[in-house]
Order: C-alpha cells, then structure tokens, then sequence
C-alpha cells in the first residue's frame, strides 16, 4: 500500500485511514495471541496440579474428616448398597471409564497394564494419515540417510 501511495495510486487521506485502521486491528490482534498464550500456560499448571492432586489423593482422603469425605464419594459414587460385608458402588461418570479401565488394566498380561497408553480403552483411532512405513531419514535425498545400512529407528517398528 506504500508503494500505491508513492505511485499516487491512492490518496494521504485514504492512505492515514487504512493504516491507522491495520494498525488498531494489529494492536488487538497481538493482546489476542498475548492472552491465549497466557492461558496456554494455565491450562498446563491446571494439569499439573490435577496430576499431582490424583497422585496424592488416597493420602488426602484419609486426611479429611468424615463430612468431607461423604462428599467426595456422593460425587464420585451412586447407588451404594451394603452385600454380604461388602460395599458395591456404581461410579458416576466419568469415574465408570476410569474404574473400568482400571480394571481391566489390573486384568491384562503385564506388559500392557505397564503403559495406560497400551490399553485399548485409551487408544483413539488409526490415524487417517498413516504417514511412511519407514523413518524419513530413509528417504532424505544427497546422502543425509544415515551411513549404516539400516536405520537404527527401523529396528524399534
């Protein structure tokens, strides 16, 4: 737009509308990323602190007085019937997904209950782009593949 208005394409006027107009549009623009990025970084401490909360939740469970926790469990519990010296629960969601994987985590060969990625229940989808059968490395052009025969990725696929 410099170079219209050099050439006397466009007009001072029409040229000092515009550019004030981009530049107030460019000043929000940047609070905008500011302020997401901003939030980004909450969202990874919220993470982090419900990470660290769910690992230290048995020991802050038994810390807490009785009325506290009839409170977690309501939330986390319906449909609770004594049987036979035992309690059965029902978990209201999302804690049934958790429970339920859970156990069947518990119930899997060693391996598999290792890793929570590794059980099906947390696995999405095939990926629609399946990408290559090999490491790019593989396919690198003038001779950026690497010197041995074979990719030392390859040998983890």
């Amino acid at each position: 737009m410099y170079l219209d208005k050099l050439d006397g394409r466009i007009d001072n006027a029409f040229y000092d509308r515009m550019s004030t107009q981009w530049r107030v549009e460019q000043t929000r623009l940047l609070r905008e990323i500011e302020r997401h990025s901003e939030a980004q970084e909450s969202y990874m401490e919220d993470g982090l602190r419900l990470l660290e909360l769910a690992r230290d939740a048995s020991q802050l469970f038994a810390k807490q007085a009785a009325n506290e926790k009839k409170r977690l469990l309501n939330l986390v519990l319906s449909n609770c019937k004594w049987d036979r010296g035992e309690v059965r629960a029902n978990f209201r969601q999302p804690f049934d997904l958790l429970a339920d994987s859970a156990a069947a985590a518990a119930s899997s060969d060693a391996t598999r209950a290792k890793m929570s990625t590794g059980h099906p229940v947390w696995l999405g989808r095939q990926d629609s782009n399946l990408g290559l059968s090999v490491p790019k490395t593989d396919a690198l052009p003038l001779g950026y593949a690497p010197a041995t025969g074979t990719c030392p990725l390859r040998a983890a696929l």
